[in-house]
């Protein structure tokens, strides 16, 4: 068994230590060759520690520092970078066999845009990166030979539930739709009235899975099923009529494909993100990840219901975003995201996510996304246009 060299982006968030927990299970056939957060700088002195990396890279110059010290102090050869051009470099890496894309945000999209103009077998769970680039980022897999493997648990399912020649078309292999499965967040029930004064605390209590905070507000406003609709029609180049959103509270069904013959093919499990982890480093075999097999007598049933748009404004926003092409999404992407961290501050109702992201889509007029500089410079203004508004009060 050949070892494969893993640099692992966001590997102190919930997906990295995910990641390094398959790593941990399997130690001979992968290595933590790099490791990257933003700012943890004690858990990723423990992650060194444990895995011993070749390189770490933080966010600024000080916390690399800082890092770089403790490793020297404990005996480690690991050499420590920052920045951007850091984590461009170790995507890059020609050690390196595969990377696991799960930095949060815009951040995440040039070292994974990096990584797959690299060649390199790109698992991607970060949903920014084919939400703000997606025809830019497919046309880079294509034309250098990387291998795109989705890691959210909903394109995991979908992946796992299509012919293996999916490529040549979804109408070519009798795909009628696709079904994106969603918990529907904490929120589901919450009379409409309630909404606009629920708390940070209550967003981020979601009821079936453990994630950070902005993805969890994400789960509870429902923008993060509209970016995987957006997701999903560049992974399997599916027109946005063919994706459809279903409510499935239990969290079992990860998602689903319709055929036309009337066949479903579905994938369940646990909520557990080491499943679609571990499918996607180990593709096309399959490999211990430390999950329980599912119980089908203990889940006892399964409820599906069309989500109501009027409570989930966020998920039509991205529909539209979509139809507008071009730029849309990333200015949604980035609208959100300040958005989502004035929520978070205390400085924007809850509702009020889905009245700036609507805002700053209309205000913004979407161009055509030919290059990384065009995406950049609409991330930009809306988040310029995004922050102004919430320091206005506007919708607060």
């Amino acid at each position: 068994m050949t070892m494969q060299n893993l640099t692992v982006l966001g590997s102190t968030g919930s997906i990295g230590v995910s990641t390094l927990d398959i790593v941990r299970r399997h130690p001979g056939r992968y290595r933590a060759f790099a490791l990257c957060a933003h700012s943890q700088v004690d858990k990723l002195f423990e992650q060194c520690l444990e895995f011993r990396p070749r390189f770490a890279v933080l966010r600024d110059a000080a916390l690399a520092a800082d890092l770089q010290a403790r490793c020297r102090a404990a005996g480690l050869d690991t050499e420590v970078g920052h920045g951007v051009e850091a984590l461009v470099a170790l995507s890059a890496h020609p050690e390196v066999d595969a990377v696991m894309a799960a930095i949060v945000g815009a951040a995440g999209l040039e070292p994974t845009l990096a990584a797959a103009r690299a060649g390199k077998r790109v698992m991607l769970a970060n949903k920014e990166v084919l939400v703000m680039a997606g025809e830019l980022f497919m046309r880079a897999v294509r034309e250098h030979g990387a291998t795109l493997l989705p890691v959210d648990s909903e394109h995991n399912a979908i992946f796992q539930s299509l012919p293996p020649d999916f490529a040549r078309g979804l109408a070519a292999c009798g795909v009628r739709s696709i079904l994106l499965t969603a918990s529907g967040g904490p929120f589901r029930n919450t009379p409409l009235a309630d909404l606009e004064n629920v708390s940070p605390e209550q967003a981020c209590a979601h009821p079936n899975w453990s994630m950070g905070r902005k993805i969890s507000v994400d789960s509870a406003s429902m923008m993060n099923k509209g970016l995987e609709v957006i997701e999903a029609r560049w992974i399997f180049d599916a027109p946005p009529e063919m994706i459809r959103v279903v409510v499935h509270p239990q969290s079992v069904v990860h998602s689903a494909v319709q055929y036309v013959d009337g066949s479903v093919l579905a994938q369940l499990g646990n909520p557990d993100m080491r499943t679609p982890i571990a499918y996607a480093m180990a593709w096309p075999e399959r490999i211990a990840a430390g999950v329980e097999p599912l119980d089908l007598f203990s889940v006892a049933r399964l409820d599906f219901h069309e989500p109501d748009l009027a409570r989930f404004r966020c998920l039509q926003l991205a529909y539209d975003a979509l139809a507008a092409g071009g730029t849309a999404p990333a200015i949604l992407n980035a609208a959100n995201e300040i958005a989502v961290a004035a929520f978070l501050d205390r400085r924007l109702p809850f509702l009020g996510i889905a009245r700036l992201n609507e805002a700053v889509l209309n205000a913004l007029p979407a161009g055509p996304e030919g290059s990384l500089d065009d995406v950049l410079g609409a991330d930009a203004e809306a988040r310029r246009l995004a922050g102004q508004m919430v320091a206005e009060r506007r919708f607060a």
